[in-house]
């Protein structure tokens, strides 16, 4: 267990110290404990800034609705992976859904960008052969949340499906041997039997993911972002590197990403508490 503590400890406890300049006017020549005391004047900042409300709502709306579309697709793939009795085609499959989860973010935006060219992308020359009008997709705030959420479902659900064929590959055959003895069709042995199985499965991963709501990926929303979807696509992340590295606003942007750690923090002990009074199931 030596390495994986000292890991947690060397990166992840050992930097939060740093946690203080959020409540301090750092200053680089005085150094961390030089920098003068200024309390939650960065968090007041904040709070009382003209694009606080669209910043938080923007990461609230994309961060929710990755999850409602995203986390239970994965659930859906597995259980019908699961059922699939000829070996070939199930491994064509996962073979298929999984491939694009190693495509580098870099490389996906990429190619979102060339399909959704509206001169030259393959979406907007099937629109013109129905008789459209060719869509600037990237350019309007409206179609910036459909194809994130929709990228991130066509990279990360075979990736994401795998833990949940892992805990279903648990399942007692003798289970679904004695339902179908007793007449249960497949539908029921998936209600009655593999969803109930994998259940603590899904509550430990909706529990993380709840947990980590409000760290919307920063890399593909920073690449996707554009001048003309920044209303819809600047969310906390964006902004903290803007504010923290192209702008060296060190202290404001530490308070930032603070707010947001608790926000996800608070997320996390209350999704926890109530899952483990309504079914038993967390994480502590």
């Amino acid at each position: 267990m030596l390495p994986p503590v000292m890991y947690f400890i060397v990166f992840k406890y050992w930097p939060m110290y740093g946690v203080q300049i959020a409540f301090k006017d750092f200053n680089a020549r005085l150094g961390m404990w030089e920098s003068p005391w200024v309390g939650f004047e960065h968090f007041e900042r904040f709070f009382n800034a003209y694009n606080f409300e669209a910043i938080v709502m923007n990461t609230i709306y994309l961060s929710v609705f990755n999850l409602l579309i995203a986390f239970p697709i994965p659930i859906v793939i597995a259980i019908l992976l699961n059922q699939l009795m000829r070996q070939r085609l199930k491994k064509f499959i996962q073979t298929t859904i999984y491939a694009p989860y190693f495509i580098s973010t870099v490389v996906l935006v990429g190619m979102i960008f060339v399909f959704l060219s509206p001169s030259s992308g393959v979406i907007n020359h099937l629109i013109q052969l129905f008789g459209g009008e060719p869509i600037l997709f990237m350019a309007k705030a409206e179609w910036f949340r459909p194809l994130y959420i929709l990228s991130t479902v066509w990279q990360e659900t075979g990736w994401s499906s795998i833990i949940y064929l892992a805990a279903l590959a648990g399942v007692d055959p003798h289970l679904h041997e004695a339902a179908v003895v007793d007449g249960a069709n497949k539908w029921q042995r998936v209600r009655h039997i593999d969803l109930p199985s994998i259940m603590p499965t899904i509550m430990v991963l909706f529990i993380l993911a709840i947990g980590n709501l409000m760290n919307v990926g920063f890399e593909k929303v920073f690449l996707m972002q554009t001048n003309l979807n920044v209303e819809s696509s600047e969310i906390i992340p964006t902004y903290v590197y803007k504010m923290g590295i192209q702008r060296a606003q060190y202290s404001f942007s530490a308070a930032i990403g603070l707010f947001n750690a608790v926000i996800n923090l608070v997320l996390l002990i209350m999704v926890n508490r109530a899952a483990k009074k309504i079914n038993g199931n967390s994480l502590f």
